[in-house]
């Protein structure tokens, strides 16, 4: 009797001291903002695996007052963006002043053209492919509710790079016609912040301040515009280029002007397949970082 009671005493303080020592696993929740926008942290026992995107992302529209300027927006994560801890690149896409809107479920629909329409039409890869390494986009198309200033502009990437997992050597702006302008003034302020822009048919006039902010930040530029807008002037992408020109920046601003009439000019610059050195718009900034 005796030898089976301390049998059993034996059996349970071993049962106890394993018990103990097993690892416990915490899964974090998801983090929701105040819209009801689900932004979701991958579980901590998750490897970090950089596995090739194959599917496209995944893009949805959300009301939610982000900024005083910004009530709404698109947003495109790459398929396995839950699946892993990795860091992505970060492209955000300003639309034209036709798309300004209060960021409710109907204005937003009032947002076309660039990546965008590209991702809405599931023709926006997966990945892009720039020196020999696979890189897939966050893309973020906001609405404004006026002309956005270069601070409406930079409390929206504040906003993003505090909410979702962004490579912040990785930060690119674009946009059309208003949002062309709203890069280059973003760009004339807060170029030390981004890796590359790439304005189009941009709606904005040089000033020196502005160049030099660029120049001296040696901030990539390719600029896209039609020689025969009868919107936006052509010189504003002139103007734009010729100073950054003049202050002699590395690298060199590279501008593409098409022989067309009228003001789209943004169909053809963030197509796919037009191609300059044998690399498209994504490509391009790809190639560059902080």
């Amino acid at each position: 009797m005796k030898k089976a009671v301390v049998k059993f005493l034996c059996f349970a303080i071993v049962s106890l001291i394993l018990f103990s020592c097993k690892k416990e696993t915490v899964v974090p929740e998801k983090e929701t903002n105040e819209s009801n926008d689900i932004i979701s942290t991958p579980p901590a026992t998750k490897p970090d695996l950089d596995i090739p995107e194959t599917q496209p992302p995944v893009q949805v529209a959300i009301t939610s007052n982000i900024t005083p300027n910004c009530n709404g927006y698109y947003r495109a994560l790459p398929a396995r963006y839950d699946s892993g801890t990795k860091k992505y690149p970060l492209l955000i896409f300003i639309h034209g002043q036709s798309a300004l809107g209060n960021g409710s479920a109907d204005d937003l629909k009032k947002i076309s053209g660039g990546p965008y329409s590209l991702i809405k039409k599931k023709t926006f890869p997966a990945a892009f492919t720039t020196g020999g390494k696979s890189f897939s986009f966050i893309v973020i198309s906001p609405q404004f509710k006026a002309w956005p200033s270069a601070d409406d502009v930079n409390d929206v990437v504040k906003y993003f790079t505090s909410k979702l997992r962004i490579d912040q050597s990785r930060i690119y702006i674009t946009g059309l016609s208003m949002g062309g302008g709203a890069t280059w003034d973003y760009a004339g302020k807060y170029a030390s912040k981004i890796a590359a822009i790439a304005p189009v048919c941009g709606a904005s006039s040089v000033t020196d301040a502005k160049a030099k902010t660029i120049a001296n930040n040696s901030l990539p530029v390719w600029a896209f515009h039609n020689d025969g807008d009868n919107k936006v002037s052509v010189n504003n992408t002139l103007g734009y280029i010729t100073t950054l020109s003049n202050l002699n920046m590395k690298p060199k601003p590279k501008k593409t002007i098409y022989e067309a009439e009228g003001h789209d000019a943004w169909t053809k610059a963030y197509s796919l397949t037009y191609k300059e050195n044998n690399m498209n718009v994504y490509e391009w900034m790809l190639q560059y970082h902080r």
